[in-house]
This record gives structure tokens, sequence and C-alpha cells, in this order.
């Protein structure tokens, strides 16, 4: 075989090569379909142990619905919009990190922007969650409670210990 055939098969190799021992490494589809039933929340495998009614499961879908259309309002002919505070949001921290001399308050004023969007973002998220768990009954949040709790316990088990400077 000719060294540059050899040279051609070799780059095209090598990547794949590299790129599947990084799926491999990282834990592949597994370690995702884990960290999503490591979630707190009411998912659909949960909903089915609740033994939900025919109404509570028709509630479900509606505001399942309006959930996804509020979300698609909201973000439909915006990337524009979108991009243009990602801007400005860069060119601060740049005026930031370039400056001569460190502004501590104007590095608090950026991380506080930030952060307040995060909390925003949280508390409608725990907005939807209220809505959705007020559809069960009480026996069913008490049964949504030990799901819960049985979960994170199997989770908790299943997680890789990390060991700092101090542990042993």
């Amino acid at each position: 075989m000719k060294m540059s055939k050899k040279l051609i098969i070799a780059s095209i190799a090598l990547p794949l090569a590299l790129s599947a021992t990084g799926a491999f490494a990282f834990g592949g589809k597994h370690h995702q379909d884990r960290h999503e039933e490591c979630r707190p929340g009411l998912d659909r495998g949960m909903m089915k142990e609740l033994n939900l009614t025919d109404s509570q499961k028709e509630q479900f879908k509606t505001l399942r619905q309006a959930n996804k259309k509020e979300m698609k309002d909201r973000f439909e002919g915006k990337p524009e919009r979108h991009n243009e505070m990602r801007e400005v949001h860069v060119e601060k921290l740049n005026n930031l990190l370039l400056a001569d001399k460190f502004d501590p308050a104007k590095a608090t004023e950026i991380a506080q922007e930030k952060s307040n969007k995060q909390v925003e973002r949280q508390v409608q998220m725990l907005s939807k969650q209220h809505k959705m768990l007020s559809i069960l009954t009480p026996e069913q949040k008490k049964q949504f409670v030990e799901l819960q709790k049985e979960r994170l316990e199997e989770c908790s088990d299943d997680m890789p210990r990390h060991k700092g400077k101090d542990r042993k």
C-alpha cells in the first residue's frame, strides 16, 4: 500500500478511535440515563407508579402543553435579541477582565445580573412543578415523597465517592 493511502486511512481512523474511547471513558448513554433518573421531581416513570386517574392524566397533559407553548412563544423569533444580550454580556466581561485595574464593584454587578436571571428561572421552574404536584391527592403526595426518597437513596449509593485532600 502506498504511503499516501496509509496516511489517509490513519487520518480517518485515529479521530474515530479517540472519540470512541472518550465515549466509553465517560460512561456512554448509561451515565446520561442515570443522571436523568437522579433528578428530583415528577417524571413519567414516577407518574405511572402513582396510579393517576384519567382526569389527573388529562390535567398533566394540559399543563405540559401549556408549558411547551409558553416556552415556544418565549423563544420564537428572538435569537437576535438573545445574541445581542450575549454580546453585551461578553463585552462587559472583556471590559472588566482587560482593564488595567480590577473593579470588584463591576465584577459584583455582572455576577449579580447573572445570578438574578438564574434565580428567576429557578422560581419559574418551581412554580410549574408546584402546579403539577397540586394535581395529586394527599395520598399520592405522600407516595411521591416516599418514591423520591427511594430514588435519592439509590442515586447516592450509585454516585462515586470523591476523596478530597483531607479524606483518606
